[in-house]
């Protein structure tokens, strides 16, 4: 059997090429199956795999329509990104879902079964070996289009929400707040009654959150954003923010604006600020720039960052197979994801789909099915 499969490559002189690799498949361990890769979402953090920091208007495509090859630059001041990459060949595709046609002696009663997978990476293929032990396993009849993104956003709302109650908050603030992400910790919170304060950049994408049953949804682009931050904070109470923009002054100005709202509740001045920890965790790096964190914050302050795989890992496998398995319940409801397209392996690696689906546009997620082309 043959497996097709997407590498990308960054060389010393900063080149990107990305390409359709066939090989053998191999044969599954005993603890391990072998899966059909019929769905596999393109997410923000496949696409910094995929192409790095490449100046998008350096792409170039050749090869044939079936054995695409993508090149393009890596820009001179932004190598040091790419360091500890460089030379490598690396498979693509965090996550997805398809069939078990193949397992090892203990666990061949999973062949026939639909199960989602989280890679290390790989997903962008027509086949992939994973442990039986890291997979969930979807209920009997759903389709893997339902399942492919049940690891990544699922498990990143959930941590959030796991993270306020670990650290002692009651409430939340995101931003970047109508992704496929923002949607699910809207539905989510929604659900457990947590207040959250959702912070967008257009009206266009405040009716949407407004459409969900949303109650706090900020345009960070409104004259009067500050304002409304404030009286967010002051009827929530949110302690705990959650920023995927990463550059610029967003932290600072969520940070500067939870502690104007607890410096109310002091009856004495005090020069060190309110006692009340304030905290941002940035988990995304929507804008490239560098982080500006200049603001009257108090000294009970903090900014760090956040990655889900790694918070799974801090909590033991007994509390991350709680949270998975309300994944696997409520894979159709509060975790749903919708896709815009849906495309094969070679048409990945066209120029025309590149444009597509790396533009950030509410609305706009691909999933890629390894077996369309």
């Amino acid at each position: 059997m043959l497996n097709s499969q997407v590498k990308t490559l960054i060389d010393q002189e900063g080149r990107l090429r990305l390409w359709l690799e066939d090989s053998a498949v191999g044969a599954p361990g005993p603890d391990e199956i072998l899966v059909r890769m019929e769905a596999a979402p393109l997410n923000p953090s496949d696409q910094i795999l995929l192409f790095g920091p490449v100046d998008p208007k350096s792409l170039t495509q050749s090869g044939t329509s079936q054995l695409p090859v993508i090149e393009g630059q890596i820009p001179a001041e932004r190598m040091g990104i790419v360091a500890g990459r460089l030379g490598q060949a690396l498979p693509a595709g965090n996550e997805g879902a398809g069939t078990v046609v193949g397992a090892g002696a203990n666990v061949s009663a999973l062949v026939g079964r639909t199960v989602a997978l989280l890679a290390n990476p790989g997903t962008y293929a027509r086949y992939q070996i994973a442990r039986a032990a890291n997979c969930m396993i979807l209920p009997e009849g759903t389709p893997a289009r339902d399942g492919a993104a049940a690891f990544i956003n699922p498990l990143t709302a959930l941590g959030m929400v796991e993270t306020m109650r670990r650290e002692g908050h009651s409430a939340l603030v995101h931003t970047a707040a109508a992704s496929n992400v923002g949607q699910m910790l809207n539905r989510l919170c929604l659900a457990d009654g947590i207040p959250l304060v959702n912070i967008v950049r257009s009206e266009e994408q405040v009716k949407l959150l407004r459409g969900e049953g949303a109650r706090y949804v900020l345009d960070s682009n409104d004259e009067h954003f500050r304002e409304t931050l404030l009286e967010a904070l002051a009827e929530t109470g949110a302690t705990l923010a959650f920023d995927a923009i990463g550059g610029g002054t967003m932290a600072a100005t969520i940070l500067a604006a939870m502690e104007s709202v607890a410096s109310r509740k002091l009856t004495s001045y005090s020069r060190y600020g309110s006692p009340t920890h304030k905290q941002v965790y940035i988990y995304g790096l929507l804008d490239p720039r560098p982080r500006d964190l200049n603001g009257n914050f108090g000294l009970a302050w903090g900014v760090g960052g956040w990655l889900m795989t790694w918070f799974y890992q801090r909590i033991g496998a007994a509390a991350a197979a709680t949270l998975k398995e309300r994944v696997v319940k409520e894979l159709t409801t509060t975790f749903a994801s919708q896709f815009s397209a849906e495309i094969g392996l070679a048409e990945m690696l066209s120029l025309e789909a590149i444009g597509a689906y790396t533009r950030r546009a509410t609305g706009s997620k691909y999933l890629v099915c390894p077996h369309k082309d």
